[in-house]
């Protein structure tokens, strides 16, 4: 794969995105006392999925109480 034509100035950004969204989710994972489903799993998705487990994990995984 020739890695010189790659438009990056598309792709960094989302790159960019996905990293912080997955750090913002990893660290409210941590800090958070209840979540739906265990925590383990939530840190395997946010993993795993990327940029999608990061928003499953903000959208369905956080406990509001």
């Amino acid at each position: 794969m020739n890695f010189s034509t790659i438009p990056w100035e598309l792709v960094l950004p989302i790159i960019i995105l996905q990293f912080i969204l997955m750090l913002v989710a990893f660290i409210d994972l941590i800090r958070i006392y209840a979540t739906n489903g265990p925590k383990w799993l939530w840190a395997i998705i946010i993993l795993i999925s990327g940029i999608l487990g990061s928003i499953l994990y903000f959208i369905v995984g956080r406990r509001n109480e």
